[in-house]
């Protein structure tokens, strides 16, 4: 058995308000590349069922992640282990004092390489706390409608040319007949950090990412030449704010049809990637302005 205690900073604790729900340990959503250096942030949302605090979480390493390093902890023990051929990770309070208050959420950091085939890899994690654990290794089965209560961690291992960003909560503002402009928005997360270089949609001649904002009482609004999205925070793209304008509309996007979009990204090293989405067209919320058919 070998402690690893390096002299790296390790990240704080998340602030956060817990809820009565048995919330799971997850990774961040978005996926990242094949063959790539990867830093695995297990998110620890809510103590086990019934307790205070969080002191244990051990991370079971799946085949082909190559583990590189663990970040120092402090308060905490860091031990990495094998069980068969398995590797193991385990963090362990040293006291009550630097356990995770079940109202907390935090982060346990490790890194490594991913291998060079895609594919979901999945981490068995085991939380430990002053009531019991939780054992969050159930893998899917494939079966319809599948809700797992204790799922492992997954990571969507993604083939190159593929953006490791996260897009949810898409949609574009309707369009009619003879409006040359709308606007699309969402919110987009990258775990490894990443920028939002360019879009492209085969009903649009240009896709730009504009921000409105107020200067003093008017709203001006301008291209952005790419937006930076930090690793592990998600960055909104809204009415009002940050949005994909798309101009030179080549026909009406009625309510209830579907914008394809394609977006572009670059990752630390300029690498480019792209991701494909499908947003729903609805029409704009009562309050919401901007991303319309705007003027510079």
């Amino acid at each position: 058995m070998s402690r690893f205690n390096r002299p790296l900073l390790a990240l704080a604790l998340l602030a956060g308000t817990g809820s009565s729900a048995f919330a799971h340990v997850t990774l961040p959503p978005g996926g990242a590349t094949v063959g790539t250096d990867y830093e695995a942030a297990f998110r620890v949302g809510h103590a086990c069922q019934d307790a205070k605090l969080t002191n244990a979480l051990t991370v079971r390493l799946p085949q082909g992640f190559a583990l590189k390093d663990v970040p120092a902890r402090p308060g905490w023990t860091i031990e990495q282990t094998r069980s068969g051929s398995e590797a193991v990770v385990r963090w362990t309070a040293t006291s009550a004092a630097t356990a995770v208050p079940a109202d907390q959420k935090t982060e346990f950091i490790l890194r490594g390489r991913l291998p060079d085939k895609p594919g979901p890899l999945y981490f068995k994690v085991l939380q430990g706390c002053d009531v019991g654990s939780s054992d969050w290794a159930q893998l899917p089965t494939g079966a319809a409608d599948e809700k797992l209560p204790l799922p492992a961690a997954k990571l969507d291992v993604l083939p190159r040319g593929v953006a490791a960003v996260d897009v949810r909560d898409g949609w574009a503002r309707m369009a009619v007949a003879g409006q040359s402009g709308t606007g699309a928005f969402m919110k987009l997360q990258a775990p490894s950090g990443a920028r939002l270089v360019g879009a492209s949609t085969p009903v649009a001649g240009i896709a730009e990412v504009h921000e409105m904002s107020m200067q003093g009482d008017h709203m001006q609004m301008r291209a952005v030449d790419g937006l930076t999205l930090p690793a592990r925070q998600t960055v909104e793209l809204k009415p009002g704010g940050l949005h994909v304008m798309l101009m030179d509309l080549k026909q009406p996007l009625p309510v209830g049809s579907t914008l394809p979009l394609t977006l572009r990204f670059k990752d630390a090293q300029g690498n480019e990637s792209t991701r494909e989405v499908q947003l729903p067209v609805r029409a704009a919320p009562a309050a919401a302005t901007g991303g319309g058919g705007h003027q510079h």
